[in-house]
C-alpha cells in the first residue's frame, strides 16, 4: 500500500471515529470532539489530494476548514458551558426542553 492509500484509509477511519461518537454518545463535548475528529478526516484527504494533484487549491481550502473548526468552537464551548450551568448536565437529551 502506498503512502497516499494509507493517508486515505487514514482519513476514513478518523471521520469513522468522529460520525460513531457523535451517533453513539450524548455528552455534548464528547460530541463536540468527535465533529472536530471528522474536520480533521476530512482535511487529511484534501491536503492528500492535494499533494498529488500539486495543487495549492486544496491546501487553500484545508486552511478555511480550520478557521470555520476554529469559529465553531470558539462559539460552542462557551454555549455548552452556559448549558451546563442551566442544567447541570453535559447529556443532550436534557437540552430537549430548551426548544421553544
Amino acid at each position: 500500500m502506498d503512502k497516499v492509500q494509507a493517508l486515505l484509509w487514514l482519513s476514513g477511519a478518523l471521520f469513522t471515529f468522529g460520525l460513531l461518537g457523535i451517533v453513539i454518545r450524548r455528552n455534548a463535548l464528547i460530541m463536540l470532539m468527535c465533529m472536530e475528529l471528522m474536520l480533521n478526516g476530512v482535511n487529511l484527504s484534501l491536503v492528500t489530494f492535494a499533494q498529488q494533484r500539486g495543487d495549492t487549491a486544496g491546501a487553500v481550502l484545508v486552511f478555511l476548514v480550520f478557521v470555520v473548526a476554529t469559529a465553531e468552537v470558539a462559539l460552542a464551548i462557551p454555549i455548552i458551558l452556559l448549558l451546563v450551568r442551566h442544567l447541570r448536565s453535559l447529556d443532550v437529551d436534557r437540552y430537549s426542553e430548551l426548544k421553544g
